[in-house]
């Protein structure tokens, strides 16, 4: 029997998630990756904009437009600013191209919601609330059929795998939940900023954005989404001195009696142990999985609060890895294909 390879196109390939998503996808045996463009093509090779492909990867960095991209791609994975996303979408899917969407555009349930944090009208409103979050433990019945999926925000997703079974079922109180972030530089992106300077960083951890981080309103919103539960949360990020990885740890208070060990026996109901999610004894950390797909995550009581923690690489569960594993539910393949 012929093998079915799904052709794959890489839209905005000069950043930190494009790379890593080209690094995955290079093992995925049903994959051909045809395409890499970049507004700033020059005729170059995609090893040299990223030389760690060098040998692996041969394949010109193109400015191509939708319509052409919709001609050899199967799927785009789309890996561009906020803003900037939806209007290539929109033509992608014109093209008849389906479309793995990294960016923020299309996260949030309503245009209002994306407005009054994102400061600017979404260019296609009719598509926000309808297209499928891609977080598959929670929604992969939505995505087999999707035309395009919205990938999750690295915070967003150390904070929605834990909170949102919990909040379904009604053991722990949607009222003061405090979720208290902690991420590797390269969350920030491959564009220079002042504040990402190794001078800037080293020996050092700060927080930033308090109160107006994009991604609290993702977490409150597909929480609910999920859980049908509105919460109220505090999330406060913070930019840590190395190069990948999210820890979360967030405060909870638990409802109607229930205890660590029922929260423990919930999480593992919703994430068996064929998945990514790991439901651990132990307390998690960035470095048990780094450069990987998997989120461990851990109960832990305090007086009259529970405490849970969670660990992902920003980099692959809480970006490119996801979209990979969008994609093998998208095209029915093992949803671990390639992730390994």
């Amino acid at each position: 029997m012929e093998k079915r390879i799904i052709k794959v196109g890489i839209v905005g390939a000069s950043g930190y998630t494009a790379l890593e998503a080209i690094q995955w996808l290079l093992h995925h045996p049903h994959v051909q990756i045809v395409a890499a463009t970049s507004r700033q093509a020059d005729g170059s090779m995609i090893a040299d904009m990223h030389p760690s492909l060098l040998r692996k990867l041969r394949l010109p960095v193109e400015d191509l437009t939708p319509a052409q991209i919709g001609e050899r791609c199967d799927v785009a994975m789309t890996c561009l600013p906020h803003g900037a996303s939806a209007n290539v979408v929109m033509e992608l899917l014109n093209a008849g191209c389906r479309v793995i969407d990294l960016s923020a555009d299309y996260r949030l349930s309503t245009p209002e919601l994306y407005e009054k944090w994102y400061g600017e009208k979404h260019p296609d409103p009719r598509r926000l609330g309808t297209t499928p979050y891609g977080l598959p433990e929670l929604f992969a019945s939505e995505l087999p059929k999707a035309s395009l999926v919205a990938n999750p925000g690295c915070y967003p997703t150390s904070a929605i795998l834990p909170l949102a079974p919990l909040l379904k079922e009604g053991l722990i109180s949607p009222k003061d939940i405090v979720v208290d972030s902690k991420s590797g530089v390269s969350g920030a992106g491959r564009t220079p900023k002042l504040g990402n300077l190794y001078c800037e960083v080293n020996e050092s951890i700060s927080a930033y954005s308090v109160g107006n981080h994009r991604h609290q309103p993702e977490i409150a919103d597909i929480v609910h989404r999920f859980s049908g539960v509105e919460p109220e949360i505090v999330f406060t990020p913070h930019l840590t001195p190395m190069e990948r990885g999210i820890l979360s740890t967030i405060y909870v208070h638990p409802a109607n009696g229930a205890t660590p060990n029922q929260l423990r026996e919930c999480l593992n109901s919703y994430y068996p142990n064929t998945g990514f999610v790991r439901i651990v004894s132990h307390l998690p950390a960035t470095r048990f999985v780094a450069r990987t797909n998997y989120v461990d995550i851990t109960v832990r009581e305090n007086g009259p609060r529970i405490i849970l923690i969670s660990a992902i690489d920003n980099l692959v569960k809480g970006a490119s890895g996801a979209a990979v594993q969008n994609l093998n539910h998208m095209f029915g393949f093992d949803p671990m294909l390639g992730l390994h």
